[in-house]
């Protein structure tokens, strides 16, 4: 193993490294958050890819093609395709407001009265998607070096929010990059067709496993149904994801190198289930199917590789819980404590101090919480259940709707968000009742509380429509001398 661990040794040292180099470039607000709003196709599209395709997409990914075969795939299907949908529909319209979060697009289009709240459960989303992927170090390092859960999940959780705190979107954007590159070679050229080779090809498979495992529906039309509901609609919406989109240099750049993120992980799906469809066939009576990712890859790569495939992992579990993690200081810097203080920093230098210690602080958090869980599923569930429960209505009603009006936004954030909540109590966290319930409930409020009360004033909707053609924009202002 020593080859392996030298692998995952020098990749950590260069995120690190990485975190280093782009604290030097992020030298004001746009520059922290967003990257300076400068990124091209190329690395928009990998950045984009990297974020959405975490620990749950490829560990959780193959364990669904292990238990269900081929429709494994739906789970990174919907993430792909709410990402495709977001970069055709959305995109430009989204980096033409020059904001930094959900929270302050909502302001603008309802007249700035649903900031704290709408942050309040951004917050909370980003929060526990964060500590979910944190969580999955210890999977990660518990096969690399058989080292205890907290440790493995401090010593995980450390270099993210190092190189995070530092060089802010800079840093996780250059990492970010090299882990897209990184998990393109280990899971798609190599673990992928080694695993099929090893298992004996398709015909081999074919002949020993069910016929539902070949089914493309075999994981049930409920399942998919769900999973559209909360990861195609939740890749609409989520601060983490929007947070990339404006670090796009144009509308163009937004709309076309998210369709190829979109598109590559339409394909990371389908090799992720077809992963797991091979390990059912090495390995037929694994206690979980989540093991199915770490035992293929320590029983039947060659030394090196393995080392590689294993970086690729943690590239994925990396990309996701920096992007959440920046995405989460965001929100309760900008959206939660800047509004309850009542004012702004006094400058751009300001501004950027105070956010690196909201990632560092919420960093500290993230790691704790992390510590305190141990259950990956039901916190992502608890995550996605409250964005899509408590933000989907009012967000794409702002931007579809014209009559929404501010009380119906704070009416349907609310009920939205507590229906969510209590549901869960009652039916259980892993039940799909909340989301579907809560939702409908988040629909008919809004409209209703919009309908009834009086329409947006003509003034805000049309420094809206303004800011949704390009036209007002705010300048990033210039920072002030030291």
């Amino acid at each position: 193993m020593a080859v392996d661990y030298t692998v995952i040794v020098v990749y950590l040292a260069g995120m690190l490294a990485m975190g280093w180099w782009g604290m030097r470039r992020a030298r004001s607000k746009s520059e922290f958050l967003v990257a300076g709003r400068r990124l091209g196709p190329a690395m928009y599209s990998g950045t984009m890819a990297a974020i959405v395709l975490g620990g749950a997409s490829t560990i959780g990914g193959v364990g669904l093609g292990y238990r269900y075969g081929l429709s494994g795939a739906w789970m990174v299907f919907t993430i792909g395709l709410g990402l495709l949908a977001l970069s055709v529909f959305f995109s430009a319209r989204i980096a033409r407001l020059k904001v930094y979060t959900v929270s302050e697009m909502l302001d603008l289009r309802y007249g700035g009265r649903a900031g704290v709240i709408s942050g309040v459960v951004m917050w909370a989303y980003t929060l526990m998607l964060a500590v979910t992927s944190t969580i999955a170090y210890a999977t990660i390092f518990d096969v690399l070096f058989d080292m205890n859960r907290t440790l493995a999940i401090v010593l995980g959780g450390s270099i993210v929010v190092a190189y995070s705190t530092l060089g802010g979107m800079w840093s996780i954007t250059l990492t970010d990059m090299v882990q897209f590159v990184v998990k393109t070679i280990g899971v798609l050229l190599l673990l992928l067709p080694i695993a099929v080779v090893k298992a004996g090809g398709f015909g081999e498979m074919r002949a020993k496993l069910p016929t539902t495992y070949f089914d493309p529906l075999g994981i049930g039309g409920e399942t998919i149904f769900t999973y559209v509901l909360i990861y195609t609609f939740g890749m609409l919406i989520g601060q983490d994801i929007w947070q990339r989109v404006f670090t796009a240099r144009s509308d163009t750049t937004a709309r076309w190198g998210g369709t190829v993120a979109g598109t590559y992980c339409l394909a990371y799906a389908l090799a992720g289930a077809v992963i797991g469809t091979a390990a059912k066939v090495l390995y037929p009576n694994l206690a979980n199917a989540d093991d199915a990712f770490a035992t293929i890859v320590k029983d039947e790569l060659p030394v090196g590789v393995r080392g590689l495939v294993l970086a690729a992992a943690l590239a994925a579990v990396m990309s996701t819980s920096s992007g959440a993690l920046i995405a989460c200081a965001t929100v309760a810097n900008n959206d939660i404590w800047s509004r309850l203080r009542g004012r702004t920093s006094s400058g751009d230098h300001d501004e950027v101090r105070g956010n690196r210690a909201f990632i560092l602080v919420m960093g500290v958090a993230v790691i704790g919480t992390a510590i305190a869980l141990n259950n990956v599923v039901e916190a992502l569930t608890v995550a996605y259940n409250l964005l899509v429960g408590g933000l989907l209505v009012p967000i794409l009603g702002g931007l579809l709707w014209k009559r929404g009006t501010a009380q119906g936004a704070l009416a349907s954030v609310t009920v939205g968000g507590l229906a969510v909540i209590g549901l869960m109590a009652g039916y259980g966290i892993l039940a799909n009742e909340p989301v579907y319930y809560g939702l409908l409930a988040s629909l008919v409020v809004y409209v209703a509380v919009s309908l009834a009360t009086p329409a947006t004033d003509t003034a805000v909707l049309e420094a809206w429509r303004d800011r949704l053609a390009g036209r007002g924009e705010v300048l990033e202002p210039v920072p002030a001398p030291r």
